[in-house]
């Protein structure tokens, strides 16, 4: 996986985009319980009061809390408040800071002060225990007594106070405070309401700042994903194209299909994920357990306690189902390949009445796929039943906890609400990473796959410093002592080849099926390379020849006719595309395909369907030659081109042939005498080895293999012609 990541350099500003929009959503989402907890807490049981400060208090009931108050907390309330007439006001520039702190002095006071004056049991029992009679004015009392017995009533009352909880404390406070607002003309339900819909707007406002997130986030991820998986069809598309025959004889066609679709497919699909779940999940996780304990630290165990459940959860279904996943795709391959050979011999099924049989074959992929697919996905469906019991068990456990603190007063419902949402994030935010888990196997068995077809370094690649054709051996082919051997093959094919092949010979090859002709051919162009002894091209060596220097001197026809989707002007301007009308149909005519294609509606624009399967095999394989011919090489190779020819056909065309290519070093594997009857040298091959080279009186004579087949092709009055 870790190689494909580099892949992702070109998108590089666009996932710090990700980032950024994606720690601005969690924001968002992590600051909506917090804003539930105060619209319950304060909004709904505190009046829209916010704490124990008051923002204005007349000036009786302030010098009433200075009783309660040390020299150092009364000088510090004072420098936050100035009086107004009969009133003091808070001042503006009161930080949140320093109003924290005017919160933890003015709540004590506030309480000892409400006690008093609205507990009328508790001011009774005091005004016993001073010896005041019932009618008497506590407060005038409090004031007039000495300070140190003030002092002691009031260490009595703080320590009382302090076995309270903060929130208990600021509950109370705030009544008073609210009375105290009545008192001055302040409506405390118009506060109230006030105080709701600021935060419920501010509430809509982050709800629909992390919907824009989100979006965006999507869009981006979906975009890098995209050109992630663009960059890599690229890079296959390249390697593959470099591959020799040997490499490609590594991987199906199919697999290499799979690969560089469904594999990549797998890939995109995840890097969107990533970016979406994988990044955003670590952030509310960590964000939501720190927001956690500032709520309430009591009951984290609750969070760890769903958080090892849900890792255990992770890591069973993660055990059973990777091994299955790595299977996965090796399946799919499997019924590319079963499915490509079952339509591409379709003729050849039909004819030996194999349809059953290769519905069965189709079947058992199809079948070993599906059992899997299904395995996977039992255990996937498993997952979400499971990750939804913990929620429920959690939320139920929360309550029931939070329930017992908020009736002894340790906590608030709004916080003990806001405790359930962030456990909810963070149970999401691993159920989150579970869903990707479900993806990360098989995207990096893909991806595996993937490193695999771009880490097969090919055998066969430009030297670093090329050398160019020499001039003075222009056409020329040469084979010194050449012996070759197909990778990882314990017998050689070819054995100590040698011949030359000078400018504008005929050069022809030919010996029983299995010789090594084709063989021979494809070293030319270095779809292989020699294992032993060199071949020259225009007097150098092709392994000291760039590629594309060498192929641009080539015209290739293959054994099999080979044709592309495209017109038939394209398909034989295919290796010259800027090469004019006039010398298409020169080469056409030379292939004897003119006549065909004048007879078609629409002439050399006449289309050619995928793999040329609207021609017949004839007409292909004039196509491919007339595309060799349209060229203009210095050297043709033919690679047994003539064999879907009828006789008439092949001697109309090598005659026409031999006009055009005096110039033209032609070299020829062929399977019948005829075709090569007047080549300048014949190269016949046995078993890998050279069993006689010369032209055809000559082999007649002296080389009993080529004696053999030609006695078996030809009569005795076309041989002695």
């Amino acid at each position: 996986m870790s190689k494909i990541v580099k892949y992702l350099k070109r998108s590089a500003g666009y996932i710090f985009c990700i980032m950024a929009l994606l720690f601005l959503q969690a924001y968002c989402d992590l600051s909506m319980p917090t804003y539930t907890s105060d619209i319950v807490n304060v909004g709904i049981q505190q009046k829209g009061i916010l704490d124990a400060v008051p923002e204005e208090i007349r000036t009786f009931s302030m010098e009433n809390l200075e009783l309660f108050m040390d020299e150092d907390s009364l000088k510090e309330v004072e420098s936050h408040y100035e009086k107004e007439e009969e009133r003091y006001v808070l001042k503006e520039e009161t930080t949140k800071e320093e109003r924290q702190r005017l919160n933890d002095i003015l709540g004590k006071p506030i309480l000892m002060l409400y006690s008093l004056t609205q507990d009328e049991e508790r001011a009774q029992m005091i005004k016993g225990q001073m010896g005041l009679p019932e009618e008497a004015d506590l407060l005038e009392a409090i004031k007039r007594m000495p300070p140190k017995a003030l002092e002691q009533t009031l260490e009595e009352s703080s320590q009382q106070i302090d076995a309270m909880p903060d929130s208990l404390i600021t509950q109370t406070a705030v009544s008073y405070i609210q009375q105290e607002y009545q008192e001055l003309g302040r409506d405390v339900d118009r506060m109230q309401i006030r105080y709701i819909l600021k935060i419920g707007l501010l509430m809509l406002g982050l709800a629909f700042l992390s919907m824009l997130a989100a979006v965006l986030v999507t869009f981006l991820s979906a975009r890098v994903a995209a050109v992630t998986g663009h960059d890599l069809r690229n890079a296959i598309y390249r390697k593959v194209i470099g591959f020799s025959s040997g490499e490609y004889n590594r991987f199906s066609t199919a697999s290499l299909i799979t690969r560089s679709s469904n594999d990549i497919q797998q890939i995109q699909l995840m890097m969107a994920m990533v970016f979406r779940i994988a990044m955003y999940a670590p952030i509310m996780g960590i964000g939501g357990i720190l927001k956690v304990l500032r709520t309430d630290a009591s009951m984290s165990w609750i969070i760890a306690l769903a958080v090892g459940m849900v890792l255990l959860l992770m890591l069973v279904l993660f055990g059973v189902a990777m091994p299955r996943f790595k299977k996965l795709q090796v399946l799919i391959d499997r019924l590319n390949l079963v499915t490509r050979e079952i339509l591409t011999g379709l003729p050849v099924i039909r004819a030996f009445s194999r349809e059953r049989h290769e519905e069965e074959r189709f079947e058992k992929a199809n079948w070993d796929l599906t059992k899997t697919t299904l395995f996977v996905n039992r255990c996937m469906t498993f997952m979400m039943p499971a990750m939804m019991l913990i929620m429920n068990g959690v939320s139920v456990l929360i309550v029931y906890t939070g329930a017992h603190a908020v009736d002894n007063g340790s906590m608030q419902v709004g916080d003990m609400m806001a405790f359930i949402q962030y456990a909810m994030q963070i149970i999401m935010s691993f159920l989150m990473l579970t869903m990707l888990s479900i993806m990360l196997p098989r995207a990096s068995v893909s991806a595996s796959r993937i490193a695999e077809v771009l880490d097969t370094e090919s055998i066969i690649n430009d030297p670093e410093n090329p050398k160019k054709a020499h001039t003075g051996e222009k056409g020329t082919v040469a084979f010194e002592r050449v012996s070759f051997s197909y990778p990882d093959a314990d017998e050689k094919v070819l054995r100590d080849i040698t011949f030359t092949a000078k400018k504008g010979q005929t050069v022809a090859f030919i010996g029983s099926t299995g010789s090594g002709k084709s063989t021979l051919l494809n070293l030319i162009p270095r779809f292989y390379d020699v294992t032993e002894g060199s071949v020259k091209v225009d007097g150098v060596d092709v392994r000291q020849m760039s590629q594309r220097d060498l192929r641009d001197k080539l015209g290739y026809v293959p054994q099999k006719g080979v044709l592309f989707s495209g017109t038939i002007h394209s398909n034989i301007a295919y290796g010259c595309p800027g090469a004019p009308q006039t010398q298409v149909e020169q080469a056409a005519a030379i292939a004897q395909a003119e006549e065909f294609i004048m007879e078609k509606p629409e002439k050399y624009e006449s289309p050619i369907a995928q793999g040329g399967s609207n021609v017949s095999g004839g007409q292909k394989q004039r196509l491919s030659i007339a595309r060799a011919i349209a060229k203009q090489p210095e050297i043709l190779l033919f690679d047994d081109s003539f064999s879907a020819l009828d006789f008439k056909t092949d001697v109309a065309l090598r005659k026409a042939l031999k006009k055009v290519t005096a110039e033209t070093t032609t070299l020829i594997v062929a399977q019948r005498i005829s075709t090569i009857i007047h080549a300048d040298l014949i190269v016949v091959l046995d078993r890998g080895r050279v069993a006689g080279q010369g032209t055809h009186r000559e082999l007649m004579e002296s080389c009993e293999v080529y004696r053999q087949i030609a006695m078996s092709q030809l009569s005795e009055e076309e041989l002695a012609g």
